[in-house]
């Protein structure tokens, strides 16, 4: 994408907070008593506990002693591994405990990105985070429209607001990648022609950006701390067995 073509999208969302993917400095935490399981509701797992929060989704016991948000894009290929490595783990044995919440605030590296949050966030949800883990793991089959120029794209930064976004998600590949995944096109259509709902995950970036100083993705937060120097799951699985989740 040329500076100019993304100045020129950004223009019409507002200033996008500078930030990249990945980073960080090293931290340090004192061992804590283990937390007690906490029994799900019935007939149903922790995980399957999901609600929108403020500029993210959470999923999980929403009275968890430790509550774990990431800062993520989703184009972000750090943000894919961490999925990776962490999805099947991060909820069995942490998020189904009822110790930990794990709340998924979509940030804004790239276009791209506040067109998938969006209609991710627009599916509902219950579809949020299956859609948030096929969207990084399958990562290569998400970027692929974006990494390579594409016919259509000055085309479609030509358009009003309320048919760019629509037309970018054509152009990029986007909207075939969620059609894939269940989301219907209109729902899509709907979602992208509101532009309140792509330039919210602009908000949401530029509000973690002044809250937590957030400078690349994944930035993680457990219970209202910036966890510095980790961006991984095996060093966070660690600092949240290290908090009582053990």
């Amino acid at each position: 994408m040329t500076a100019s073509l993304r100045i020129a999208l950004l223009s019409s969302l507002g200033a996008l907070a500078l930030a990249g993917c990945g980073g960080g400095a090293s931290d340090t935490s004192k061992e804590q008593d283990v937390v007690a399981k906490v029994t799900a509701p019935a007939g149903k797992s922790w995980s399957q506990v999901v609600s929108f929060d403020g500029d993210g989704v959470v999923m999980g016991n929403p009275e968890a002693p430790i509550k774990l948000e990431e800062f993520g894009a989703f184009t972000c290929g750090h943000c894919a591994q961490f999925t990776k490595d962490s999805h099947e783990e991060l909820k069995r044995d942490f998020v189904d405990t009822g110790r930990v919440s794990y709340k998924l605030t979509p940030f804004m590296l790239h276009p791209v990105d506040a067109i998938a949050g969006a209609i991710a966030k627009c599916a509902g949800p219950d579809r949020f985070f299956p859609l948030a883990d096929a969207t990084f793991l399958e990562h290569e089959a998400f970027i692929a429209g974006a990494q390579k120029p594409q016919p259509g794209i000055e085309a479609a930064m030509q358009l009003p607001p309320e048919q760019r976004f629509t037309a970018l998600a054509k152009g990029w590949g986007i909207d075939q990648f969620y059609q894939q995944r269940g989301v219907p096109a209109a729902t899509i259509q709907a979602c992208l022609s509101k532009v309140d709902n792509v330039s919210a995950i602009e908000k949401g970036t530029n509000a973690g950006v002044e809250k937590y100083q957030i400078t690349g993705t994944p930035t993680f937060v457990l219970n209202g701390q910036v966890v510095e120097g980790i961006n991984t799951w095996g060093p966070l699985r660690d600092r949240l067995r290290t908090m009582g989740a053990r």
